[in-house]
């Protein structure tokens, strides 16, 4: 893998670590298994082509795709809340009905490029700025969310999430909190996709598909290296966890002895989502190994 693709490498992984973020907030924050961001990825991506295409300024344009996101995650929340839907249903349901209101924000077209169009990154003509406004915007967006999870609203959501009982006894409204977490959770995933679509010049219906894997790799990799015991180390771990996972990938694929093919992608995806998966317990034997060993033997 050459430098260029290590850098291309890590503008994709810097994307997806809002993915990551995003996946964080409802499946360890909040504890909801949300599959809603496979739609509100290329929610944020259709959002933003379609308003840049139509003569928006693309910062409105990005600014409207998160507001989607958080949309659809507000509707897969109030499902799950008010219609007592399981929450994996809940989710499955939206993201079913984003693929045809995808395909509406495009006029009915599977893709819509946007070449010749102003983006977030025709702005800076000086080299290297791509990875520049990547790294800004995932910084600003993280940081963001970490000064939210620690305000009192935020130790609300994460009350919810760690006892939704006992939060309710200390008078916190977790329904309130459940829509507050899905709603910042898939702003953060839709703006991963508008950013996505702006740096590769097109946005695509199916380039949701396996977003929830990617995040959920990414945050057990986090776990599994880094401590996350804060709020604050679990969002940089997340970040961490996004770029490693990418690069490994990234690296998979250009190792031309092994035969592997950009076609292989999501077989990779697969085996390392597996190996992500073993982590955690290796990690854990290997300290049981070690305090056996330092057990003074009688």
């Amino acid at each position: 893998m050459n430098t260029i693709q290590f850098i291309g490498a890590l503008e994709v992984g810097l994307i997806y670590a809002l993915v990551a973020v995003g996946v964080y907030l409802s499946f360890r924050t909040l504890q909801f298994p949300d599959l809603t961001v496979d739609g509100s990825f290329p929610l944020g991506a259709a959002v933003s082509a379609a308003m840049i295409t139509a003569g928006y300024h693309p910062v409105i344009a990005t600014s409207a795709a998160m507001i989607s996101g958080a949309c659809a995650g507000f509707i897969t929340a109030w499902m799950s809340t008010r219609l007592r839907m399981l929450n994996l249903l809940a989710g499955i349901l939206t993201m079913t009905a984003l693929y045809s209101i995808n395909l509406r924000v495009m006029g009915g077209r599977p893709n819509l490029a946007l070449l010749g169009n102003d983006t977030l990154f025709t702005s800076f003509k000086i080299p290297g700025s791509d990875i520049i406004v990547v790294l800004f915007i995932t910084c600003l967006f993280s940081w963001l969310t970490y000064r939210l999870l620690i305000t009192q609203v935020g130790l609300g959501v994460r009350a919810t999430g760690s006892n939704s009982k006992m939060a309710r006894a200390q008078g916190i409204n977790d329904q309130h909190m459940i829509w507050l977490g899905l709603s910042v959770s898939n702003a953060l995933v839709a703006l991963a996709g508008s950013v996505f679509a702006q740096k590769h010049g097109f946005a695509d219906v199916t380039m949701g598909v396996g977003t929830i894997i990617f995040g959920l790799a990414a945050v057990i990799i986090a776990e599994a290296i880094l401590p996350t015991r804060t709020v604050f180390q679990a969002i940089v771990a997340c970040i961490f966890g996004a770029i490693v996972y990418r690069c490994v990938i990234a690296f998979a694929l250009n190792m031309g002895g092994f035969g592997l093919q950009a076609s292989d992608l999501n077989l990779i995806t697969a085996f390392l989502m597996a190996l992500a998966m073993l982590l955690p317990q290796l990690k854990q034997n290997l300290k049981k190994a070690h305090t056996l060993l330092k057990e003074p033997t009688g």
